[in-house]
């Protein structure tokens, strides 16, 4: 499962912001697909608890908020504690939980759908 993450930033097709600790990468966010929606968002787990996360988000936001977006949307699986509580720090809130189809694992989970309104 690390390797697949290491590799996400070089095959992504949208934009990837990459962060850098000690020449190290630390995490990144990409947004891809829909111009309103954080697509992925990634912390190595030696990284983690340091404002990476937050720090890529909130860029993310920025961003998106330049581009005149009303919200912003990213998802998680509705087990991911940590990052619902990451995203509602950052100002988001659920606007849906239930069963979703996942395509790239091919089995059902249970997800969040979580939203920030910009400006």
């Amino acid at each position: 499962m690390q390797q697949e993450f290491g590799v996400f930033p070089h095959e992504a097709k949208g934009e990837i912001f990459v962060a850098e600790l000690a020449g190290e990468i630390a995490g990144w966010g990409a947004w891809e697909g829909e111009r309103n929606y954080v697509s992925d968002l990634w912390v190595h787990p030696d990284f983690q608890g340091r404002g990476v996360g937050r720090a890529l988000l909130l860029h993310l936001c920025e961003l998106m908020a330049t581009e005149r977006l009303a919200t912003v949307r990213v998802d998680t699986h509705a087990r991911n504690e940590r990052a619902i509580r990451l995203y509602e720090r950052c100002g988001f809130s659920i606007i849906w939980r239930g069963i979703e189809f996942s395509k790239s694992m091919g089995v059902p989970l249970e997800k969040v759908h979580m939203e920030k309104k910009l400006g």
